[in-house]
């Protein structure tokens, strides 16, 4: 079958306004948490359905620690029960749990439901749901370069090695190698800002802004998200002759 290229591989999504959504209505922010990862339960079906392949959701960021106490509990507490609760469910629908980002600094019970995700689902092939926990961009592209350079000092020649690394080579010591990189990047919640998400794979993906606070993104208006996306020429530092020419080549 061949590739659809107006339909992105990869999404990754800030999921931001929560609180925001909850403060509106006069609740605890916690409960605009809850409704956020109900939300997120939701997206990954609707992109599934659309043929997506993977599916990066920003549920954590490093920064996030610096949050009020009671509110990083009640994250790890939900993600420690209601991530197990999904299961038989992303097993129906083959969905496979990825993890990004430093595990080992949530707290033990909060790891177990990830390690247990990752284990069950990890023969599905439907679509990958790849949560993005204690993550930040510049930490990921830092423990990289820790991994290159331990990589070289291994090497015969350290300088030749060094030498060798392009952009592709650099890629396979981030902790995103094994993913498909980004193609379109959705923030929610009226922001546009990045805030140090997927910041070596976000250089050529395609950014879409939406006002509303997770908890009312709907399905409209992913929808609305995957057409703006196969609207853009996506040139790669090229002209749009080039890639005409390209796609008359392979049509021939």
């Amino acid at each position: 079958m061949a590739e659809n290229k107006t339909l992105p591989r990869h999404v990754a999504v800030v999921m931001d306004g929560n609180g925001r959504w909850a403060k509106s209505r006069g609740l605890p922010r916690l409960e605009g948490h809850r409704r956020g990862a109900a939300k997120a339960r939701q997206i990954v079906e609707w992109a599934a359905d659309c043929g997506v392949r993977q599916i990066s959701l920003f549920a954590f960021s490093t920064e996030n620690w610096s949050r009020p106490k009671i509110e990083v509990r009640g994250l790890m507490s939900m993600l420690a029960t209601l991530l197990p609760r999904e299961i038989p469910a992303m097993q129906e629908k083959g969905v496979r749990v990825r993890a990004l980002g430093d595990i080992t600094a949530l707290p033990g019970k909060a790891q177990k439901a990830i390690d247990k995700a990752c284990t069950e689902t990890a023969d599905n092939t439907r679509i990958d749901l790849v949560l993005c926990l204690n993550y930040g961009g510049q930490q990921e592209v830092l423990a990289g370069a820790k991994r290159m350079c331990n990589w070289a000092a291994e090497q015969q020649d350290t300088a030749a090695a060094l030498d060798s690394i392009d952009v592709a080579k650099f890629r396979n010591f981030l902790w995103c190698d094994e993913l498909y990189p980004v193609d379109l990047l959705i923030r929610t919640g009226g922001e546009h800002r990045i805030s140090n998400f997927f910041l070596w794979d976000i250089s050529y993906c395609e950014l879409y802004f939406s006002h509303r606070y997770w908890p009312d993104f709907e399905q409209d208006d992913f929808e609305a998200a995957l057409a703006d996306y196969a609207g853009r020429e996506r040139r790669f530092g090229k002209i749009s002759e080039q890639l005409n020419a390209a796609n008359d080549g392979e049509a021939a």
